[in-house]
């Protein structure tokens, strides 16, 4: 399933259109799944018409798919499966700006776990698990499309995760944090997190040629990319 930013936007969208919300929503209120025939007798349409949105749904994501015989019989005679329709699994979050409180909360729950099992100092596990997440983003850029240069694959990873990079002549700004209101409420906690985990992102990719830096400004993130003064090309 795709779970990019703009597949986000696209199924949540789908939405808007009345009856298909309509649809949703009774879907969701069942305790089991149901049929194209059970949704469109409940809100009084069309089979065809229910059938259209309720594939629709499940298309974008939001509905998923499951067959089954409602007689009670298997084996030969017993008949098709039924198509019936239940709520996805899969969570739909959009933000504008685009926030990231899902990585935020599995970094401070797993800093909270490896600091009850060995003695670390939950702010160090933290800090240690935000750089490994780091690596680990740039790992996966680097086993998807390959960009011309570290500093590319730095902006598209950047742009991917909501932190909305602006290339300015002596650094990378960041427009957006993604964590932005647990940051506003545990400034120093958040801030070092996230430059751990960018300063994590630029080793994993071996963008030598830049470094992490902690410069709040107004607007931004806290965290901007500037040239590295040792680097050596």
């Amino acid at each position: 399933m795709d779970d990019t930013r703009e597949a986000r936007i696209l199924a949540v969208a789908s939405l808007e259109e009345p009856t298909r919300r309509r649809l949703y929503d009774h879907v969701v209120r069942q305790t089991a799944a149901v049929t194209r025939d059970e949704a469109a007798t409940a809100l009084g349409l069309p089979r065809a018409t229910a059938a259209f949105h309720l594939d629709r749904l499940a298309a974008e994501g939001l509905l998923d798919v499951v067959y089954e015989r409602r007689s009670g019989r298997s084996g030969p005679g017993a008949g098709r499966p039924a198509k019936l329709y239940r709520r996805s699994e899969r969570h739909v979050e959009v933000s504008l700006p685009e926030h990231r409180y899902d990585l935020a909360g599995s970094l401070l729950a797993a800093a909270i776990e490896d600091a009850e099992t060995t003695g670390e100092a939950p702010r160090a596990a933290l800090e240690r698990r935000a750089r490994q997440l780091g690596n680990e983003l740039a790992a996966a850029a680097r086993g998807t499309a390959s960009a011309r240069t570290s500093s590319d694959a730095v902006m598209r990873i950047l742009e991917a995760h909501g932190f909305e990079p602006r290339a300015g002549e002596d650094a990378i700004v960041l427009g957006n944090c993604p964590f932005h209101t647990l940051a506003r409420q545990h400034t120093d906690l958040v801030c070092e997190m996230n430059l751990c985990l960018l300063d994590g992102l630029l080793t994993g990719l071996d963008a030598t040629q830049l470094q992490a830096r902690l410069k709040p400004e107004p607007g931004l993130c806290c965290v901007r990319l500037e040239p590295n003064p040792t680097f050596r090309s």
